[in-house]
């Protein structure tokens, strides 16, 4: 199963089921895991693609996931805790209504 194939049966869970079903979230981590870092990279920058909107949450939500997939970028030098980090800090700004400088 690839990727692309796992983000299918999960959405396909989530159609018939209302959520998606174990069998299909696991069936996603495992192909995750097996896949290599290019397919990774490239399935989560097309979710980010997908989720990208007009709205601010929207947009937010594509920065974080496209920056998760900086983690599959071997030209990228990142780390999970750094892209928490930054992902804490987005939220508490908006938290706070803006940077106000």
């Amino acid at each position: 199963m690839t990727v692309g194939d796992a983000g299918d049966a999960l959405a396909n869970a989530d159609d018939e089921a209302g959520s998606a079903d174990g069998d299909a979230a696991e069936q996603a981590i495992d192909a995750v895991e097996q896949a290599d870092d290019d397919e990774v990279r490239e399935f989560l920058r097309g979710v980010a693609d997908d989720v990208r909107g007009e709205t601010s949450e929207s947009k937010q939500l594509a920065a974080v996931v496209y920056r998760v997939s900086d983690l599959y970028d071997p030209g990228e030098d990142t780390s999970p805790e750094e892209i928490y980090r930054n992902v804490r800090h987005i939220m508490q700004v908006k938290e706070r209504g803006g940077l106000r400088r």
